[in-house]
């Protein structure tokens, strides 16, 4: 795209051509204003469209064989390790990651700081396909997509922690697809449907706070079902869910950042210079949230540690990599992030959100894998369950920058 803006190319940003009487047609809409030629080309000449297209050549059939041929034939998944890269990865790392769109949302709608207006729609979008995909993964570890409803409907079982997860994962999704609606709707003109919307966006934002608040906490509360799998250090009955929650707050704003400057330096072609004159700004008072969230993480973190006694498990090797997760994940980027924000420094803050966002998924990836069932044995995840997780990350990026090309999310849609 870079190549068409270079000469001259304006892409879609209002209801009419540049004529100003002559409404784009759904199909221009979607090709961005070229013309099928011109958009078949500029797929070809991106090298990242050959990078799927070699992924999904060779994951997506992975993915048919999973579901013929059943979860032995691509996890080592057992009675000891209920769950792998699945769910280790698809639903414990990209749920907490994708924290940023009730947290932006709270922001701009309820504390009414309207200079957050230009990534709020980035950060709602986030959080929707961070929890969208999060239940395509679930979705290929449980095996049986039309038992989705079953938690619901079928057979409820109240009493389980999964009960109140899947409720508030639905639930939830619906509120995001609904706060996402405006965005859609000026897309493809149908204003009566945008006012609808956001008539009740207050209401949709506050049922966005309380459900996020207890499903990434519940996500923690999991873990008290099994007191004697996960080993000590990363286990807190009292602080478990607390700790789920409070990382999900850094993790979700860091993520924001990440995703930003990704679109500030590949997408710029997209963003308009609401969004460009003010993403430094931003950037930096999203990295002042992160570091307040980061020093809260990593204090209960420590009063965990001393209200379980569990000191003396730190001169073990356990401890060590408990040692080496605070530092690297908690720590280091606290301390980038306070540097960044005493010297006004934004790349030094984008680096500290990269830094913040690798921590976390390390956080999760010790807690639900490599610490779980410490005392037996350390399950190497199977070839064929990496390549379905790079497949369907893959599809997600995809679907990502397919959203951010088209909706007014990066820009603001000119309706008159």
């Amino acid at each position: 795209m870079n190549k068409f803006v270079a000469e001259g190319f304006k892409p879609i940003t209002s209801p009419y051509k540049e004529d100003g009487k002559t409404k784009w047609t759904i199909q221009e809409k979607l090709l961005l204003g070229l013309s099928t030629p011109d958009y078949i080309t500029q797929l070809i000449r991106n090298p990242l469209n050959w990078v799927f297209a070699l992924i999904f050549s060779v994951g997506m059939p992975l993915v048919a064989l999973r579901f013929i041929k059943g979860l032995s034939f691509v996890t080592h998944s057992s009675y000891d390790y209920p769950w792998g890269l699945f769910l280790g990865w698809g639903l414990f790392v990209m749920v907490p990651l994708s924290a940023s769109g009730f947290m932006l949302g709270t922001t701009v709608e309820v504390f009414g700081r309207k200079d957050f207006k230009p990534i709020e729609r980035l950060a709602l979008l986030n959080g929707l396909l961070g929890y969208l995909f999060a239940v395509v993964f679930l979705q290929v570890d449980l095996g049986q997509p039309w038992r989705l409803i079953y938690p619901m409907v079928v057979s409820l079982g109240p009493q389980a922690v999964l009960f109140l997860v899947a409720w508030h994962v639905a639930t939830y999704l619906s509120v995001q697809v609904a706060e996402l609606v405006p965005a859609f709707a000026e897309l493809f003109d149908m204003p009566r449907t945008k006012k609808f919307i956001k008539s009740m966006v207050i209401g949709l934002t506050i049922s966005g706070i309380i459900l996020s608040t207890l499903h990434q906490g519940a996500l923690g509360a999991l873990f008290t079902y099994a007191p004697g799998k996960l080993h000590p250090l990363w286990y807190s009955s009292t602080f478990m869910w607390f700790h789920f929650f409070c990382s999900a707050i850094f993790g979700g704003l860091s993520m924001l950042i990440v995703v930003s400057t990704i679109c500030k330096y590949f997408m710029a072609w997209r963003c308009d210079d609401n969004f460009l004159n003010n993403i430094d700004k931003l950037t930096m008072s999203l990295a002042k949230g992160s570091a307040m969230a980061l020093i809260t993480y990593l204090i209960i973190k420590i009063i965990g540690v001393a209200h379980d006694n569990d000191w003396i498990y730190l001169v073990s090797g356990w401890g060590q990599w408990f040692l080496i997760e605070l530092l690297v994940g908690t720590i280091v980027p606290l301390v980038l992030f306070t540097v960044a924000i005493r010297t006004n420094n934004v790349g030094l803050a984008r680096f500290a959100a990269l830094i913040a966002v690798f921590g976390i998924a390390l956080n999760r990836l010790n807690t639900v894998l490599i610490a779980f069932n410490w005392q037996l044995y350390q399950e190497i995840p199977h070839p064929r369950e990496i390549g379905i997780v790079i497949t369907i990350y893959t599809l997600y990026i995809a679907t990502y920058r397919f959203c951010l090309a088209r909706m007014p999310l990066l820009y603001t849609w000119k309706d008159k």
